[in-house]
């Protein structure tokens, strides 16, 4: 076990070196700023409700969930818009290559018991999704089944934001394509006053399932996911492509 976390250890340092990502203190323009919260919802960040959720107590899913609850309250507090996504699905829709998760009338799609305040909170907009990717589950489609409005371009220039702050989970996963799409958005032209995408990286998560566990549970070794490795990787990912990342915000 120790020769397994030492490997483990030295793995994460040569992908922090291969792939470096820098940290830095962020000034949120007052009065322009919006928060997005990704998905903190039971189905995956309270132990024990479903498959994707933590099968036991998790540091860095607990950090990102009184990180969340601790921003929210600071922009609550200053009437800040905040925009929270809520994964959530109907039992005859899957989403491969998860199990079925986030089901409607499960309580699993319901914001988890620290953030519930944000629930009738005037500041706050909540938007149900889904698919992975929050843009893409803030379109409205009508009964013809094409697209209309989007629900979170409306939100950010209805509000006439400068910058959106994200937080949440997965880092790699729905985090990262949100906030990818995000920025082509920006750079098309679709959201004229918005400037900075920043990532809070306190406030963000993403699950843990290493190799072995992995083979163990008889998964495929595609399907290996080492929590630490893969938060980085979306972090670096999220980086490339022109999000800040902060570990300060003011």
């Amino acid at each position: 076990m120790l020769d397994l976390m030492t490997r483990s250890d030295e793995a994460l340092d040569t992908i922090r070196r291969t792939f470096p990502v820098a940290l830095g203190d962020y000034a949120m323009p007052a009065g322009g700023t919006g928060l997005v919260i990704i998905d903190e919802v039971k189905g995956f960040a309270a132990v024990g409700c479903g498959p994707l959720a933590p099968a036991a107590p998790n540091a860095q899913v607990d950090r990102m969930i009184a990180e969340t609850d601790r921003l929210a309250r600071r922009f609550a507090g200053a009437g800040w818009p905040i925009c929270v996504s809520l994964d959530r699905h109907a039992p005859d829709k899957p989403e491969p290559p998860y199990p079925p998760h986030c089901l409607i009338g499960t309580g699993h799609d319901e914001l988890v018991s620290e953030l519930a305040w944000l629930e009738s909170e005037p500041s706050a907009t909540l938007i149900a999704k889904d698919c992975i990717n929050f843009f893409i589950g803030a379109t409205e489609l009508g009964a013809d089944g094409k697209a209309g409005r989007n629900r979170l371009v409306d939100w950010v220039n209805g509000n006439r934001l400068v910058s959106v702050v994200t937080v949440g989970i997965c880092t790699d996963v729905c985090v990262m394509d949100f906030v990818l799409t995000l920025l082509s958005a920006r750079n098309h032209g679709m959201m004229p006053t918005l400037k900075d995408v920043v990532v809070y990286e306190p406030g963000c998560a993403t699950y843990d399932l290493p190799a072995e566990t992995a083979r163990d549970l008889g998964l495929p070794e595609t399907a290996a996911h080492p929590q630490e490795p893969a938060h980085h990787m979306g972090l670096y990912m999220m980086a490339s492509r022109g999000a800040l990342l902060s570990d300060t915000l003011r």
